[in-house]
């Protein structure tokens, strides 16, 4: 976990919440002053790291306590009116979980494993919304044992099984985003309700007569959204199912949950910025009454990768090596089973530094030579191929590569194949005063 440096503007006591959530650590290296990512090397016989709290270039974030914090009060400060609630999903290692908690931040929450993750650090139940539109029952029924007493629906099926096992829990319709062009991952083909009132109306009716309490609106405009005009017109349709809720139902909605897709990356730290601005402008033309001061409107955020991404950053191990003339492969001890299943090429090779501990890239004249490569995961599968066709310099075998901001949907992603657990890979956490803290 990361703690922040002496004025901070996060919590007084994050620190010591940190240390008392000490249990949850895999495991912990010291970390040598000058020697993270260019010369950081784990004490013992670990062999795959990840680093969580380092910067795009592998060292300690020194600035505002840590990249997690400092993201926070980035979040915060751009979008004072908006609650962020960090999707598990996308990176749920307790590290990350309890440094968000002890900053303030709620949590969406997709699965009963996701809420007893979040529930484990001693988090209220009323700080998680169960942001998924289909859940099974057994999860339903788990959420209303524990009283996790927020979630979403966009269908009456859905309604049938919430009011047959948690009649008491209040609702978020879902709705689609008018455009989700512009995102990487769209979503809407998968979730949500259309915005106009001949498929809105039905809903309300249906939750109505099944005294169920439809209390605002949520959408999203898709993962790794480019296209933040889209973020006004999702506020514009959630404004009309207000609107149509106000005129059809008894229903009074409270809250408008404006769902994820900003991130932010190093390479382009004003993404969210142009995000925030334009869901600030949003907010202010469409909900103008309801932002003044003691109105009941609560607007939530579903952030996911902004918090993540940057915070973590992959060390792995080369594990073989072949050399074809002029070409060198190399195989690493993670791959597209692991923590780089949704990499791509390209993004790997721009994420990717090579690290020496074997080898000296160096060459008598202090020059270094590269060499077009490859890089291949450690199983058995053609498929595993981190990237080919990058220059990297002469390595050897317990040499390491560095991937950077490698904390979204990538060990949440990984799986177990040919006997390759990605669960297995220990995380190490870094200080802003460069010593690691165990967690």
């Amino acid at each position: 976990m990361v703690v922040p440096v002496h004025g901070s503007s996060a919590t007084a006591d994050f620190a010591d919440t940190v240390a008392a959530g000490a249990r949850h650590t895999t495991s912990f290296i010291p970390i040598f002053p000058s020697s993270i990512c260019h010369g950081l090397v784990p004490k013992g016989n670990s062999k795959h790291i990840i680093a969580f709290g380092c910067t795009s270039n592998g060292r300690p974030e020194s600035h505002d306590g840590g990249v997690v914090v400092s993201l926070y009060n980035h979040m915060i400060s751009n979008l004072p009116m908006i609650h962020p609630h960090y999707a598990v999903k996308c990176n749920p290692e307790p590290a990350l979980l309890e440094a968000l908690a002890a900053l303030g931040s709620n949590f969406d929450c997709g699965s009963r494993s996701e809420i007893e993750a979040v529930l484990l650090l001693d988090v209220s139940p009323d700080r998680i919304i169960y942001a998924n539109p289909c859940k099974p029952v057994s999860h339903i029924k788990y959420a209303a044992s524990v009283g996790v007493n927020l979630t979403t629906f966009d269908s009456v099926e859905e309604l049938d099984k919430i009011r047959n096992w948690h009649p008491k829990s209040d609702l978020l319709i879902r709705i689609k985003s008018p455009d989700d062009s512009g995102a990487k991952y769209p979503l809407d083909s998968k979730y949500g309700a259309d915005h106009h009132p001949q498929e809105i109306m039905p809903l309300l009716k249906a939750a109505e007569a099944s005294g169920l309490s439809v209390v605002g609106v949520s959408f999203h405009v898709g993962s790794e959204a480019t296209n933040f005009a889209a973020f006004r017109g999702a506020i514009a349709a959630a404004k009309a199912v207000f609107d149509t809720a106000a005129r059809t139902s008894n229903n009074k909605m409270r809250v408008l949950d404006i769902g994820g897709g900003f991130s932010f990356t190093n390479s382009n730290p004003k993404l969210f910025q142009e995000a925030a601005s334009i869901i600030k402008e949003a907010l202010q033309a469409y909900f103008p009454n309801e932002l003044l001061p003691g109105s009941s409107l609560k607007v939530i955020s579903e952030p996911g990768r902004f918090f993540a991404a940057s915070a973590f950053t992959l060390y792995a191990q080369i594990i073989g090596k072949r050399v074809r003339g002029e070409l060198r492969e190399y195989w690493i001890n993670d791959g597209k089973f692991g923590s780089l299943a949704w990499v791509t090429c390209d993004e790997a090779i721009a994420k990717c530094t090579p690290l020496p501990f074997a080898s000296s890239f160096t060459t008598s004249k202090g020059l270094t030579r590269t060499y077009n490569s490859t890089v291949f995961g450690p199983t058995c599968d053609a498929f595993d191929e981190v990237f080919t066709g990058h220059k990297l310099p002469e390595l050897e075998v317990n040499d390491w590569l560095v991937f950077s901001e490698m904390g979204a949907y990538t060990t949440a992603c990984g799986t177990n194949f040919n006997g390759y657990s990605t669960v297995a890979i220990p995380t190490y956490v870094v200080r802003s005063n460069q010593t690691l803290l165990a967690i």
